[in-house]
């Protein structure tokens, strides 16, 4: 019972700093330094991770659709099954779990330890709102810098595949790309796009959102990150099978 009052309790509060965050977003006074410095942390840091975690997407999928081009023999289609794999599903999926554990993570850590040490407490008796002034560049920057690296990744996802594709099942490079022009569509890149965009909204504000409801000290803060991670994940796969759902 104590877990159940406990978890909707949870609910609760994150549903209230939720509809907070919305209502703030509305007229956003937003610190421009504060926004750069969080943009720069979330998206240019995490760069060399995405293009890691992107090539090796795109090998992965290459072999999968690798076996079924042998067996085949229909090398003509490595690149569309390449493409429509990677852009859809597997690159922001990956990227957008790699966020949660990197951003997401560190969002939550930051924020709490500021609760716990009530910093947030003498933001506000100063007459600065913590919502505009620490949690809208957080999640405005998480929504941008997810879309960007997303295109950042589909690139590299691509070049990644492309080599893997050559070099284990022996598609020669001009084949994979006309097969990837000819059958991947500007509609399987945007829908990989949207779920980007939604991914990187739910993380900042289920990240921000834990992060504000710390409480009990550092084994709190410690708390908070390990729900922080498993709500994203969890909301990371919700909105990919409803995206899924209504854009297929």
């Amino acid at each position: 019972m104590n877990a159940l009052l406990s978890g909707l309790e949870t609910l609760g509060g994150l549903a209230l700093f939720i509809g907070s965050t919305l209502r703030a977003a509305l007229r956003p006074r937003l610190d421009a330094f504060e926004l750069w410095r969080i943009l720069h942390r979330v998206g240019v840091r995490s760069l060399p991770i995405v293009i890691i975690t992107a090539v090796f997407a795109g090998a992965i999928a290459a072999l999968q659709v690798g076996t079924y081009v042998v067996k085949f023999r229909a090398y003509e289609v490595v690149g569309w099954g390449f493409g429509y794999a990677v852009f859809r599903e597997l690159g922001p999926l990956l990227i957008g779990l790699m966020f949660s554990g990197r951003v997401g993570a560190n969002h939550t850590a930051e924020l709490g330890t500021m609760r716990v040490t009530e910093q947030i407490d003498a933001l506000r008796a100063l007459a600065i709102d913590p919502i505009h002034y620490l949690i809208l560049p957080r999640v405005l920057s998480m929504i941008v810098m997810m879309t960007l690296l997303n295109a950042v990744g589909d690139l590299f996802a691509l070049l990644g595949g492309m080599a893997t594709a050559w070099g284990l099942i022996h598609v020669d490079p001009w084949v994979f790309w006309n097969s990837f022009i000819e059958y991947v569509k500007l509609g399987d890149f945007l829908n990989g796009m949207i779920k980007a965009n939604a991914f990187g909204a739910a993380i900042g504000l289920l990240s921000c959102g834990f992060g504000m409801q710390v409480t009990g000290g550092a084994p709190g803060v410690g708390r908070a990150v390990n729900a922080s991670v498993m709500a994203s994940a969890v909301a990371i796969f919700f909105l990919d099978w409803l995206i899924t759902a209504v854009l297929r």
